[in-house]
């Protein structure tokens, strides 16, 4: 399923995905939990991020080791340290969009069930609710931060692997 589309390898064309859809969940989770104003624009778009991130960055991982067993097994030397080096990347990548993923959708639950259902007017619940969404906010920043770090390690590890440098 993650070897091929159309006849070329998936995992160059898969990973435009991943590489897209995890920094800007991370960029507007982000700023979706840290900036309130923001919320009624964003809101669809980190829903529909929140599922698509993840899924994409397991797509990639599947997709490169698919690749690499098919076309890179027996590399050696300065290939396969870049390959390994990329690789490194695959799994603490996909647990941060999943994490990220899952958090985004839990503050964005949160936000929808302080303000009685809407995105829109009216105040967040009342003390206990609106600290529980700001500490929510906060984790998914940090999150963000770290989903948007394996994102980049991954990308640039992945083309240093085919184009050198």
């Amino acid at each position: 399923m993650f070897d091929e589309i159309l006849g070329l390898p998936a995992h160059p064309l898969i990973v435009h995905a991943a590489v897209i859809a995890v920094p800007a969940l991370a960029v507007l989770a982000a700023v979706y939990g840290l900036a309130p104003r923001t919320r009624p624009a964003l809101g669809w778009a980190v829903a529909g991020l929140a599922v698509a991130a993840p899924i994409a960055a397991f797509a990639a991982k599947e997709s490169g080791e698919s690749l690499e067993r098919r076309n890179f097994a027996s590399a050696t030397g300065t290939l396969a340290r870049r390959i390994a080096e990329h690789e490194e990347f695959a799994d603490p990548l996909l647990i941060a969009a999943f994490a990220l993923g899952v958090l985004s959708l839990v503050l964005l639950h949160l936000v929808r069930r302080g303000r009685g259902g809407g995105e829109g007017g009216g105040r967040e619940g009342g003390g206990g609710g609106r600290a529980v969404t700001t500490s929510a906010a906060v984790l998914t920043a940090v999150v963000a931060v770290v989903a948007g770090y394996y994102a980049v390690r991954a990308g640039h590890s992945g083309a240093v692997a085919v184009w050198g440098g």
